[in-house]
Order: structure tokens, then sequence, then C-alpha cells
């Protein structure tokens, strides 16, 4: 019995004895509840976040600006060319001059009698190709041919890419092209990993082994030399995080990481990365993603990076402004070895491999900067845009917009104006102003009048000075520019050849009298509806108005979709009623494509990230006038340019078939010039804002500007006529009666055109039966201009 109790109080000793003091133990629970309730925190804000995470990641992932593109380039044989002209567009489009046998892409050279070009390859609606190396022979200022490099077939016809605008960026001005993990090579994904994250695949979103080398590494130098942030945290921090280095920051970085890791895949998390990671800058806007690097420091798809350009990128990332190729080809080449040699050990690429990627030079592609251009045309494709699609977010949808414009002619346009307004400030100090704000401006539209396509468009001097756009916002007086609306009018009734009274005249309106004058003297009682435009007579216009019709007129005026109001006043003759510059160029393409008036466009398609066009609202064309009745205005607006008020193009350089009008309006506060031929008009106003007298006309002010534009385009230039269509015919006229011509009686003849429903009938009355020395007298009168 007493062994038995001895025996237990053994056992209660030893017991006594294993146990932990009650503090220890009591520490220990709380050590592990608080382990547990650490745990079951950490999980459930895990789990917290990756709902968030998710939410983020389901929806948009980026705010992708939308791209603005100039229309494509069409090269054939024949086509005019200016070859310093041309080559300043190879250098906007990106390519490089080279002096090497070979030819790469995006590369060019000289060449006897030519140039060679290897194209970019090209991808627009309805069209997509690969780039080739072609030849283009240039001989007297025209494309002669152009050839094949690789195949030596003669080709047709090219077209080079459109030139990139604009962007319409959001808050963050980043550029991005998403790119597909399915079209990363392989190099350059092992690259960043290689650069960024060499145990990627290995590790849940943080890596222990990592930090604890970046701990010793650091804590070895005594300096912060490596990071020990995964590939994950990265885009934790670039993603969702802002760049403040605090504690919270650290451990909201760790969790959000483990919460991606838990929910997604590690190529979808990869693809993710590649298209968020910051890359440098193209100008005042960053470059995120691979997509975007590639094509910016290399001009190529990501699919097509070489292994060493690859570990460029990769090499990047750690610090794009002191890396880039652009600018800092050692420090970049240095790393890109680097980063090849983590390949390499890693056994991510051959011995041979790496020796050819090395000993490769870094070739970047030329810088190009972003910056706006055009302007105030990409104003008005953005207010288009609202008329025409669908309203959307431009600065994040990623659409691509493919604009009407010519990038060469837009700048011919901006600096024919400019030297134009500075010409005539330098001509007369009095257009001169201090205040920037108040100087002399312009307004410069050209269009292709058979589409209504417009390829240039200047709203003013200066942009950063005064956004508003004079083309389109402007309402101005178009003086005698308004003259061939009334002539149009009148040929329902009235013939070229009919006379109309250049007497002075006086007119009641609203019971107050009017009477017009013309600018300038001009001899003889009468002229015929030719001369009347050719000499921009206003006496002349005004009857001619009054006789048609004033109700007519404003009736017809109406048809050509003008915005601003007009009223039954004689002065309607003489442009006294507003118009806007662009609604004025629009109405004169009616002149020059057989009648039909097109609806004035900026932009040609719209299509989304996936390449699908969007569906734009019909636009409406309209046959405003007879084809008949438009080539009848086209010619007599023909004899104002070879031999009426705008007769000096020729001395300007302007040989080939142009019709064109010249207008002056009151003290002479607006200058306006319109020419035309069968494939572009172009419109040039000059004129102060507050309506000063500019003192000039027209034909002194406007035309010159018009003409310094037009021999900047000879790709424009053709050198064709205008085509005469059906129900037009052409009769020798009396220029004295203005009547058929009587054979070898009528002293002065010229031939004339009229619609066949309103041909002359009669035979000149005059010299019909005139007597020899009858003949003689009234030739005599017609040469001194006593008509």
């Amino acid at each position: 019995m007493g062994h038995i109790k001895k025996n237990k109080r053994k056992t209660k000793a030893k017991k006594k004895r294993g146990r932990l003091p009650r503090f220890f133990r009591f520490a220990l629970w709380t050590c592990f509840a608080g382990i547990l309730v650490a745990v079951l925190c950490g999980g459930a804000y895990t789990h917290y976040l990756t709902k968030l995470v998710e939410d983020r990641f389901s929806g948009r992932r980026w705010s992708v600006p939308s791209t603005v593109y100039s229309d494509s380039t069409v090269l054939y044989a024949g086509r005019g060319m200016d070859r310093g002209s041309f080559i300043e567009k190879l250098r906007r489009l990106g390519y490089r001059q080279s002096e090497d046998k070979r030819l790469f892409r995006g590369e060019w050279r000289n060449a006897t009698n030519g140039i060679e070009i290897f194209l970019h390859d090209l991808e627009v609606p309805g069209k997509k190709r690969k780039g080739f190396p072609v030849k283009i022979r240039i001989s007297n200022g025209r494309i002669a041919g152009i050839t094949h490099l690789k195949t030596g077939d003669v080709l047709t016809i090219i077209e080079l890419e459109p030139e990139e605008i604009m962007q319409f960026f959001g808050q963050e001005r980043e550029r991005r092209s998403l790119v597909s993990i399915k079209n990363v090579p392989k190099h350059l994904a092992q690259a960043v990993l290689a650069a960024e994250d060499g145990r990627f695949f290995s590790h849940l979103g943080f890596d222990p082994v990592g930090l604890a080398r970046a701990f010793y590494t650091n804590l070895k130098h005594g300096e912060i030399r490596q990071g020990g942030s995964t590939l994950t945290q990265q885009l934790v921090k670039n993603y969702f995080l802002t760049h403040e280095r605090t504690i919270r920051r650290k451990i909201n970085e760790l969790f959000i990481a483990i919460a991606i890791e838990m929910k997604y895949e590690k190529k979808e998390i990869l693809e993710i990365y590649l298209n968020e990671i910051y890359l440098g800058r193209k100008g005042a806007v960053s470059v995120n993603g691979m997509g975007e690097a590639a094509d910016f420091y290399f001009d190529k798809k990501v699919e097509e990076l070489t292994l060493a350009e690859a570990a460029v990128l990769a090499g990047m990332i750690k610090g794009p402004n002191i890396y880039t190729p652009h600018g800092y080809r050692k420090k970049c080449r240095k790393r890109r070895d680097l980063v090849l040699g983590i390949m390499l050990k890693k056994g991510w690429i051959s011995e041979k491999e790496h020796k050819r990627a090395v000993n490769s030079t870094v070739r970047p592609a030329q810088y190009l900067s972003y910056r706006k251009r055009a302007p105030y045309f990409m104003d008005y494709v953005a207010s288009q845009l609202n008329e025409l699609y669908p309203s959307a977010v431009l600065s994040s949808m990623g659409y691509s917009i493919y604009t009407t414009v010519d990038t060469g002619v837009q700048a011919a346009a901006e600096k024919a104006l400019r030297k134009g307004l500075e010409r005539l400030e330098q001509q007369n100090s009095a257009l001169k102003r201090q205040n920037p704000a108040k100087r002399l401006q312009g307004a410069v539209v050209v269009m292709q009048p058979r589409t209504g396509n417009i390829l240039a468009m200047v709203g003013g001097r200066d942009y950063s000075v005064s956004q508003f756009n004079r083309a389109v916002q402007a309402k101005r007086q178009p003086g005698s520019c308004f003259k061939p609306f009334v002539a149009a009018a009148a040929l329902e009734t009235f013939k070229p050849s009919d006379f109309f009274s250049n007497r002075k005249k006086t007119y009641k309106v609203n019971g107050e009298e009017w009477t017009p004058k013309n600018f300038e003297r001009i001899p003889g009682n009468k002229l015929s509806m030719r001369d009347l435009l050719k000499r921009s007579c206003n006496l002349a216009a005004v009857d001619l108005a009054v006789k048609t019709g004033l109700s007519e007129v404003v009736s017809l005026a109406e048809k050509f979709r003008f915005s601003t109001p007009f009223r039954e006043y004689p002065s309607i003759a003489l442009g006294a009623f507003e118009v806007v510059p662009l609604e004025l160029a629009t109405a004169y393409c009616a002149f020059a494509a057989d009648g039909i008036q097109p609806y004035p466009l900026s932009l040609k398609n719209v299509v989304d990230e996936e390449g699908h066009p969007l569906v734009k609202k019909y636009v409406d064309i309209a046959s405003v006038i007879s084809p008949g009745k438009a080539f009848l205005i086209t010619s007599m607006l023909e004899s104002v340019v070879n031999t009426g008020t705008a007769r000096s193009l020729s001395k300007m350089g302007i040989t080939f078939p142009v019709a064109g009008k010249t207008g002056t309006t009151n003290n002479s506060r607006d200058a306006w010039f319109i020419g035309y031929t069968p494939d572009f008009l172009a419109l040039v106003w000059v004129g102060f804002d507050n309506g000063n007298s500019i003192f000039v006309t027209g034909s002194g002010a406007a035309l010159p500007i018009w003409a310094d534009l037009v021999k900047s385009m000879p790709e424009y230039i053709s050198g064709n006529g205008f085509t005469i269509p059906p129900g037009v015919a052409k009769k020798r006229i009396c220029k004295e009666s203005g009547e058929l011509a009587s054979r070898r009686r009528c002293p002065e003849v010229y031939d004339e055109y009229f619609l066949e429903t309103n041909l002359p009938l009669s035979e000149c009355r005059i010299h019909k039966s005139s007597s020899f020395f009858h003949r003689l007298f009234n030739k005599g009168r017609s040469v001194f201009g006593k008509q």
C-alpha cells in the first residue's frame, strides 16, 4: 500500500517536472492564438483583396488612348513628287536613312534617279500587307516608275502607311499597345524574368530567398543595390498602389501580390505585367508596355524582336531613362549584356545565341517625340467624331481614327499662311500689332471637290495664342466670292453672253436708298455675265441679281447649305451676308464636281481595338445645280484666272488650268481667293478678327498665299482641264452684241459655252448687214471701250 502511494507521488512529481510554468504556457497559447488570428485576418484580408483584384481585372484594365492617323499616301507612275518633301514625309513616318548595301525594313537610301525604300508593314481598314523593298524612279518632278527590288517586278501602285498625328490621352498620358502572351516570343519573356524575377514561376507572389539575397547584398555594400520585389509585387506597385515608401504600402503590396497569385495563373500575370510596365517617355507622353516599347524603340511588333532587342527592353525596366538606346548607348549595351549573361547562366539560351546577341549593334528606330500636329484640324476631327459616331470616351477606348488630312499639304498650308501674313506685315507697317492676340489672321481650307475630303485646315496663324478656328467658327462677308452663286441662279434665264448694266443706279431697300459702286473704274455701260465675273464688276452683278430675282438668288444659295441666313437685298450680289469659310469652300466644290455638293469630311474610318469598324452616321451629298450650269460657272471662273482679277497667278508660276474667284469686302476688311482644279480646291481668307482694314484686295493678300500653297503640292497637280459635260454646247459669239457671230463681219468674236436648253438663236444684228465703214467704226468703238 505504501509502495503504491510512493509510486503515485513519483508520477505526480514527474508530471510536475514535465509541465511548463504557467506563465510560459500562457505566453505560448497567446502566441498561438495571435498567429491564428493573424492568419485568419490575413486570410480574410487576402480574400477581400482578391475580390477587389478580380473586380479591377475583370473590367477594362487600361485606358488606352485613341490614335489619330492621316490618310495613307498612294504612289504611282506619273504622280507629281517633290524629292525634298517626300524625304521629309519618310522621316515623319519613322524611316531611317541607310548607307549600307543591304536595306532593312523601315530604311531608305538615295539611289540613281530615285529613292530606294524598304516599306513598313501596312495595316489600315480593309487592307493589310507586309513590307517589301522598292525603288521609286523620279524624273522631272514626277514618279517615272516603281520597281520591286527583290523580284524586279514593275509595280503599278504602292501605298505608304498613314502618319500618326496625335492621340486622345487620358489624365495619365500613357501610350500603350496591348499584346497577348501568345504573341510574346519566348526569349522576350525569359529576358524580362532574367532581369527582374528569375524565380517567378516558383514563388507565391513574394520571394523569401530573393528578399534574403537582397538584404545580404545591400548589407555587404552598405547601400541599396538590389531589391527583393517580385515581378508580381512590381505589378501591384504600378497598377494598384502609389510609389510612396511606407510600411503600410509594403504590407498592402505583399497581400495584393498574394491575392493576385491565388486568383490568376502565372502566364496571365506575366501578360498583365508586360502590358503595364513603364519603359520611358516619348516627349511628354509615357511609353507603357512591351508592345508600345517594341514599336517606339525598334519599329517592330513584339513577335518580331530579336534576342538582343528583347534583352535591351528587359534591361530598361530597371531604369528606362538611364538605359534608353536613344540616349545612352554604352549603358544600354552593358545592361543588355548583363541580361543576356543571366539568360545564359540559367540555360535559357545557348553559347552561340549569347555570342551572336552580345556582338550585335544596338540599332534603335529614329526617335520621334509626340506633339500635337494640325491642331485646328484635330479640333474639327474631335467635333466631327461626336457628330458622326456614337458617343464614346475617346481618351480611353483605344480607337484607331483614320482621317482625310494629307500631312504634306497641311504643312504647306501652315507655312504658306505664316509666310504670307508676315509678308503683308512687312509691306505695310500699319498691319503690325504688338499684342499676339490681335495680329493679322488668316484661314486655309484644302479639299477634294468630289469626295469632300479635307486635305488641310488652318484656322489661324498660331494655335498656342488663339484656339479660335477661323475656318469653321468665323463668320465673314465673302465679298465678290459670292457672285458665282448669283450667276448660277441666273443661268436658268440668262446666258453667259448676255449683257448687264454697268451704270450707276440707286435701289430702294426697306425704304432707304442704296447706291452700289465698283471697287475701281470699269469702262463701258454694259458687261456680259462672263466679263462681270472676270472683272468683278459690282454694278453689273447687282443688275444681274435684280433681273434674276432676289428670291431666286436666295433660294439657290440656301440649296448650298450655308448655315448663315440670307435676305432678299440687292447687296446679296456683293457678298454682304456672312458665311463660314469651310461652308463657302464646300459650296464651291459643287462647281468643280458637276453640281454635286459633298459633305466636308475629316474622317475616313474609325475602328475599335479589335479592328472592327464603327458605324458612321449617314452623310448627305446633294445635287445643287446641274452639271451643265456647274461647268458654265467654272468656265467663267477660268476667265477670272486667265485674264481677270486673278491673272497675276501666271506670274507666280501657276500655269495649269485653274478656276477661281477673288473677293474683297468694304473697307478691305476681308480678302479672299478660292481656286480649284478637277483634283483639289483651296480657299484662303485674310483679315483681322475685329474687322480692321487690311488695306489690300483679295488678289494682293490671299492670292499669293494660295499660289505658295499650291506650288508645294505637286502631287495634286495633274494639269488636266475641266471636262465638258453633256448638255453643253460651244458657239462663236460676237463680243459687241453677245449674239451668234456673223461670218466674216463681226470684228471681235470669241467662243462661249451655253446650256443646250438656252442657246443663242439670233445672228449678230449689229454686223449682219453693216457696211465696211460701219464695221470699222464699231471696231474702233470696241477698242476704246465706248460700248
